[in-house]
C-alpha cells in the first residue's frame, strides 16, 4: 500500500477511533520479521515498546536505494511502521532525507492523538531511518 492510498484513506475517518483500528490493521499487514533479526543491534532505541528494524541497501540509478523491514511489540507501532515504510521503503536516500515524516503524519491526524512516549518512538524509528539514509550515501561515496 502506498501512502497517498493510506492518505486517502485517513481523510476519509472522521473519528478517532475508526483511524486508530485502521492504523492497527496496517500493522497487521507488515511482512513478519524473521526472529534472527530480533537482535539489539536492529532494536531503535528510544521506543516505549520494543522496535526492531533492518535495512537493505541496493544501488539505483539516483543512488543507494533503501529497503526496510521490522516490526513491534506493541500493535499502534506496528501500524506506524508500517506507514514508515510506506513513506520510506523502496526510495533512494536522498528523496528519504528530503520527506518530512513527521510533518506527513501530522497531516495525517495522528501525532496529535500519539502518547508523549509514542510520539517520541516514532521520532527515534524516522531518525534511525533517517540515518541509513545517509550511512548509505556515505557507503556510496555520494
Amino acid at each position: 500500500m502506498t501512502i497517498d492510498e493510506i492518505s486517502e484513506n485517513f481523510a476519509i475517518l472522521d473519528e478517532w477511533d475508526d483511524r486508530y483500528r485502521y492504523l492497527i490493521e496496517l500493522g497487521r499487514m507488515l511482512a513478519p520479521l524473521p526472529e534472527g533479526a530480533r537482535t539489539d543491534a536492529n532494536k531503535v532505541p528510544g521506543c516505549a515498546s520494543q522496535v526492531w528494524l533492518t535495512t537493505k541497501v541496493t544501488p539505483g540509478a539516483s543512488g543507494p536505494v533503501l529497503s526496510f523491514a521490522g516490526d513491534s511489540d506493541a500493535h499502534i507501532v506496528r501500524g506506524l511502521i508500517a506507514i514508515l515504510f510506506a513513506m520510506y521503503s523502496q526510495q533512494p536516500a536522498r528523496a528519504i532525507l528530503a520527506t518530512d515524516a513527521l510533518a506527513r503524519f501530522d497531516r495525517l491526524g495522528l501525532r496529535e492523538h500519539l502518547t508523549p512516549q509514542r510520539s517520541n518512538g516514532l521520532k527515534s524509528m524516522v531518525g534511525r531511518i533517517r540515518d541509513e539514509a545517509r550511512n548509505a550515501l556515505v557507503a556510496a561515496g555520494a
